[in-house]
């Protein structure tokens, strides 16, 4: 028998077909479900179901308690707060299918996701975003923005090493890790390189 190159606690499932890279860690009582594709070097923490079809980028970050529902994109370097909720119907009812009503919920490269947070379906989370805990997302949220509350609203603004960022220019500068943005029109974005 070949060895797998990557790790699932003897409590948890893994249904085929499916796809994980090397290194990824499963932990306790979770299940992947079948058709998942998930990336190299992720953690996937206790309790965490992975419904068919969802797929999930490199060093990806689960925490306890999360479900993955059908519909879910999470991009590479993307953190799962403890308990938070995704959401793939929007109008659920027990006694009513709606299978082929789910929704696309895409999170984008490196955005973090707080303990608690609910993320209704149809909604993008921009690059390095920051969705604050027990946040409630119904819209899209823009690339670094950071949301907090019930219904989210952008508060201000995160650096993607996740320092918030003292905005009160066009020009912006991380104060821990010196990255260079530009805010324009209410849209944030690295500064071009010089030369």
């Amino acid at each position: 028998m070949t060895e797998k190159p990557y790790f699932v606690h003897e409590s948890s499932y893994v249904d085929e077909p499916c796809q994980i890279g090397e290194g990824t860690k499963i932990w306790h009582f979770s299940h992947v479900m079948r058709d998942c594709v998930i990336g190299k070097r992720c953690n996937i923490g206790q309790n965490v179901m992975v419904s068919p079809g969802v797929r999930v980028g490199d060093n990806c970050k689960i925490q306890n308690n999360v479900s993955l529902y059908t519909g879910v994109i999470l991009e590479a370097d993307v953190f799962c707060g403890p308990s938070m909720v995704f959401t793939n119907v929007v109008n659920p009812r027990s006694e009513v299918v709606r299978k082929d009503e789910y929704k696309r919920t895409l999170v984008r490269r490196g955005a973090s996701i707080g303990a608690n947070a609910t993320i209704v379906c149809g909604v993008t989370i921009g690059t390095y975003a920051f969705v604050g805990a027990g946040a409630v997302v119904a819209r899209d949220v823009p690339d670094f923005a950071l949301v907090v509350g019930n219904p989210a609203r952008n508060t201000g603004w995160m650096c993607r090493c996740g320092i918030k960022l003292d905005v009160s220019g066009e020009k912006v500068d991380c104060h821990a890790c010196a990255t260079e943005y530009v805010l324009h029109e209410g849209v944030l974005s690295f500064a071009a390189p010089a030369g």
